[in-house]
């Protein structure tokens, strides 16, 4: 963000302590901006407080050495329209709204390819998760038909993700009694007043909405499996099986089998470069310390975090800082001695 030219800060860094908070005061007396003492310098924007995206957004705030702020948003399809029109310098969304947007696909259609949007890592898997009221009847995928459902607000990567699972299934919105477009963290307590019979939601797990949902709706977790859902991982190369581990949520919630997207972490070409390096420095400086502030974190390593889900090119701070680490030659190819991509999720390996 550009600092403002107005105000009463500091313009030097010899300025004395005592000159600084009293300043500092005569700002906040008369109203004016503190530019350089309060102000946010980063923005990221993340979705729902209650997902994942957002406790990413807050996670690398925590990390990097500058003022930062996650900024609450509509989802993946608004971050990406916002890291267009530069309201935002960095943004999480999903691999295939990612994959869109760079070739003006899908929801992109009408503003065309962007050609500025730049990548910097990816984050977590997110299962496309169906979660379902027991007494509903609901047994598996095709069950979800002529039932009420919410399906994400407009913007959200959610959305996104059912509406393309609807349309390889055949499925309009008349095959549905109520099609609702909440956002997700409103859709659990809809589940819980009957409103809804399934919500649908491409997240991260454990994840608090869908463990509100299961303890306080007797609500369910269901496969997502068939001939649909095949198709969109043969024919989309942002998609992929996923697993949701068993136990989670539960003693007697057994493990889920269905697909889904990565988290990616997103900026324009515009974004300066040296904030972008030294967001991604503090990350994986600090790795260890940035997989410990959340289970969908814990299995990330270098390897995926620089190479899966991301269509987009690097961007310039983040290909320096993996080229002088001697992960990427000068033409972005991988090291030899980089680290295996994948690696297996404790809590999946015993139902893989």
């Amino acid at each position: 963000m550009t600092p403002h030219r107005h105000g009463c800060a500091p313009r030097a860094p010899t300025l004395s302590h005592p000159l600084l908070l009293a300043c500092l005061g005569l700002c906040l007396l008369l109203g004016l901006p503190t530019v350089g003492i309060a102000q946010e310098r980063l923005f990221i924007g993340t979705a729902s407080p209650a997902g994942v995206y957002h406790i990413a957004g807050r996670t690398l705030c925590r990390m990097v050495d500058i003022p930062c702020r996650a900024r609450p948003t509509a989802g993946s399809a608004a971050n990406l329209e916002a890291l267009r029109s530069g309201e935002l310098q960095i943004a999480l969304a999903q691999s295939d709204l990612q994959y869109q947007a760079i070739h003006g696909e899908g929801g992109f259609q009408a503003a065309g390819p962007d050609p500025s949007l730049r990548a910097i890592f990816s984050l977590h898997s997110e299962p496309f998760t169906l979660v379902v009221r027991r007494d509903a009847g609901i047994d598996d995928l095709a069950g979800i038909t002529r039932h009420a459902i919410n399906i994400g607000n407009p913007g959200s990567g959610q959305r996104g993700t059912m509406l393309r699972l609807m349309q390889a299934s055949g499925w309009s919105h008349s095959d549905f009694v109520l099609v609702n477009e909440l956002p997700a963290d409103q859709q659990s307590l809809e589940l819980c007043h009957g409103n809804v019979d399934a919500m649908v939601y491409t997240v991260g797990h454990p994840n608090p909405s869908v463990a509100q949902a299961i303890r306080l709706c007797n609500a369910a977790l269901i496969n997502v499996e068939g001939e649909a859902v095949d198709r969109l991982i043969a024919e989309n190369p942002y998609y992929s099986r996923a697993w949701i581990p068993g136990g989670i949520y539960g003693p007697d919630q057994p493990p889920v089998r269905t697909f889904g997207v990565r988290a990616t972490l997103l900026a324009s070409e515009r974004t300066d470069p040296d904030l972008v390096y030294r967001l991604v420095s503090a990350v994986f400086d600090n790795l260890l310390r940035f997989k410990a502030y959340h289970p969908a974190f814990s299995v990330l390593t270098r390897e995926g975090m620089i190479h899966d889900g991301l269509t987009a090119p690097l961007h310039e701070g983040a290909l320096r800082y993996y080229r002088e680490q001697g992960w990427l030659d000068e033409a972005g190819t991988t090291n030899a001695r980089h680290e295996p991509r994948h690696e297996t999720h404790p809590l999946l390996a015993s139902h893989d």
